[in-house]
C-alpha cells in the first residue's frame, strides 16, 4: 500500500510544468502528473486532481474548492447574510466531491470560516441549514476539525430549533460525522448530552424519514470502538446509557412502526438495535416491547429487500445471546424464516454470514433448537453457503453452526456428514487461515479424523530466576 504522501501545491507544480516545460494540454498533464506519483509510490487521495482553474481578473490560481471557501470568507467579513447561504452552497458542493477537496479546504481553515458563518445565521433557519450542510460536508472524514467550541454549537442548534426537521437531520448528520473514528469527540458529546437530544428528536420528528434514518444511525456510531489511537473506548457505556436513560429501545421500536413500508429507515433502526443489545437483559426488553415480533414479520413480508433481510438476521443473531430469547426467535418460526432468506438471497455473502451465524446462536448450548434447526433446513443451508462462497471467511465461519448442532446431539454427525460437510469443512481449513481452529472443532465433534496440536504440555524444564 502507498504510504508517501504530498502537499497540494507539489501535485500542482507538477501539472503546470507539464503544460509549460513540456507543452501538454491540461488534461495530458494532469494524467501524466497522476501516473508519474502513483509510480513513485504516492498516495494521492489528500490531493485535489483537477488543474487550477484560472480568470483574466485573478493573480493567483485557486481551485475550485478555495474561489468558493474566498467568496464566503468575504462575505462573512462584511456580514453579508443575504450572501452567504449561496457561498455555502457551493462549498458544501465542492467539498461533497470527494475527500481531497475537503481535505485541501481544512488546510486553509475552512473549518473556524464555516463555523462563524453558522454562528452569525442562527436566528435564519433557512440560511442556518445551508451553513450546517457546509459544515457537515467539511467534517466527514476529518472529525478531528471539530473543537468544543464547534461541538457546544451543534447541540445549541438541535436545541434552539428542535422543529424544524430538515435542520435536525442535517445537524445530526454532521454530529455523526464528528464521532466516526473519534472517541474524544463521542464522549465529550454524551457529556454535553447529545443521547438525549437524538432520541428526542426521533421522538419530535418520528413521521420524518431523514431525521429518523440520521438520529439512528448517529446513536449506533456513539457505540463504536473504531478510534485506533485510544487503548479503550466507551461503547459498552454509552449503549448502556441509550438504553437505561433515554429509553432508547422503545423508542427505535416504536418509530420502526411508522415505517413499515420505507425498508431502508427499517434497516438502519434494526442495524442501530443489534448495536444495543450488549446486556442479557437488553436482549429480552427488546422481546418484550415487541421488538422480535415486529422483526419476525418484517422478515417475512420484506425477503425481497437485500439490505434490511441482512440488518433483520443481525439483530437476531445479537439478541440470541440470551438463551430465553433463542427459544423465543425459534417459537416465532425465525429458523424457518431464515432458511428461507438464505435461500432466497443465496448470492448475498452477508446474508449468508448472517444467518448462519443467527443459527448458530440458536443452536449454542440448546440441544432441541438444534433439532428444530436441522429438522428445518438449516444445516443443509449452511453447507450450501459454504460452497457457493468459498473464498469468504465470514462465511465459512459456519462451522461453527456445524459443530453446535452436533456438539450437544451427535446422533447429528451423520446427517450432516451425508451432506457433504467433511470436504467442504476440510476445504475452509485449508483456504482460511482464520476458520482453522472453527474447522478442526468441527471435524472434531463430526467424528472425523482431524490432527490436534500439542503445542505445549508442560513438561521439561522449568522457571528460572
Amino acid at each position: 500500500m502507498a504510504s508517501r504522501r504530498i502537499t497540494q501545491e507539489t501535485f500542482d507544480s507538477v501539472v503546470q510544468e507539464n503544460m509549460t516545460e513540456f507543452e501538454m494540454d491540461p488534461a495530458e498533464a494532469l494524467t501524466e502528473a497522476i501516473q508519474q506519483f502513483e509510480s513513485q509510490g504516492v498516495d494521492l487521495i489528500n490531493v485535489v486532481k483537477a488543474v487550477q482553474s484560472t480568470t483574466a481578473e485573478a493573480s493567483n490560481q485557486k481551485h475550485n474548492v478555495l474561489q468558493a471557501l474566498d467568496e464566503l470568507q468575504k462575505a462573512l467579513d462584511l456580514l453579508a447574510l443575504d450572501e452567504m447561504g449561496d457561498h455555502l452552497t457551493n462549498f458544501s458542493e465542492q467539498c461533497s466531491l470527494d475527500f481531497a477537496h475537503r481535505h485541501l479546504a481544512a488546510e486553509k481553515s475552512a473549518y473556524p470560516t464555516v463555523l462563524s458563518s453558522c454562528k452569525q445565521l442562527m436566528s435564519d433557519a433557512p440560511c442556518l441549514l445551508k451553513g450546517v450542510q457546509a459544515l457537515a460536508a467539511l467534517l466527514d472524514g476529518q472529525p478531528d476539525l471539530l473543537d468544543p467550541e464547534g461541538q457546544q454549537q451543534l447541540l445549541e442548534i438541535l436545541k434552539k430549533h428542535r422543529a424544524h426537521a430538515a435542520l435536525n437531520a442535517v445537524t445530526i448528520r454532521a454530529i455523526r460525522h464528528s464521532c466516526l473514528k473519534h472517541e474524544q469527540n463521542r464522549q465529550d458529546l454524551v457529556q454535553r448530552g447529545v443521547l438525549a437530544l437524538l432520541t428526542g428528536a426521533i421522538v419530535n420528528h418520528g413521521a420524518q424519514a431523514d431525521v429518523v434514518m440520521e438520529a439512528g444511525r448517529a446513536l449506533r456510531v456513539m457505540t463504536y470502538d473504531d478510534d485506533i489511537r485510544v487503548p479503550f473506548g466507551r461503547a459498552h457505556d454509552h449503549a448502556k446509557l441509550i438504553v437505561m436513560e433515554n429509553d432508547g429501545l422503545r423508542i427505535i421500536i416504536e418509530a420502526a412502526k411508522a415505517f413499515i413500508d420505507n425498508p431502508s429507515v427499517l434497516s438502519e433502526l434494526c442495524s442501530t438495535l443489534s448495536r444495543l443489545a450488549v446486556r442479557n437483559e437488553f436482549c429480552q426488553d427488546i422481546v418484550d416491547l415487541g421488538g422480535l415480533n415486529f422483526m419476525v414479520a418484517l422478515l417475512a413480508d420484506c425477503i425481497d429487500h437485500r439490505e434490511l433481510v441482512k440488518q433483520v438476521l443481525g439483530a437476531f443473531r445479537a439478541i440470541a445471546g440470551n438463551d430465553e430469547v433463542k427459544d423465543a426467535i425459534i417459537n416465532a418460526g425465525g429458523t424457518d424464516l431464515i432458511v428461507l432468506a438464505m435461500n432466497h438471497h443465496m448470492g448475498s455473502p452477508q446474508i449468508c454470514e448472517q444467518g448462519c451465524a443467527a443459527l448458530g446462536m440458536f443452536a449454542l448450548r440448546k440441544p432441541e433448537n438444534c433439532r428444530v434447526i436441522m429438522e428445518g433446513g438449516g444445516a443443509l443451508m449452511a453447507l450450501q453457503a459454504m460452497k457457493t462462497h468459498p473464498a469468504e471467511v465470514n462465511v465459512q465461519q459456519a462451522c461453527m453452526l456445524l459443530r453446535n448442532l452436533v456438539a450437544r446431539n451427535p446422533d447429528f454427525s451423520q446427517l450432516i456428514l451425508e451432506m457433504g460437510a467433511e470436504v467442504l469443512i476440510l476445504q475452509a481449513k485449508t483456504t482460511h487461515q482464520d476458520c482453522e481452529d472453527l474447522a478442526k472443532a468441527a471435524l472434531r465433534d463430526l467424528g472425523c479424523k482431524v490432527e490436534l496440536h500439542e503445542f505445549w504440555t508442560g513438561q521439561k524444564g522449568g522457571i528460572s530466576r
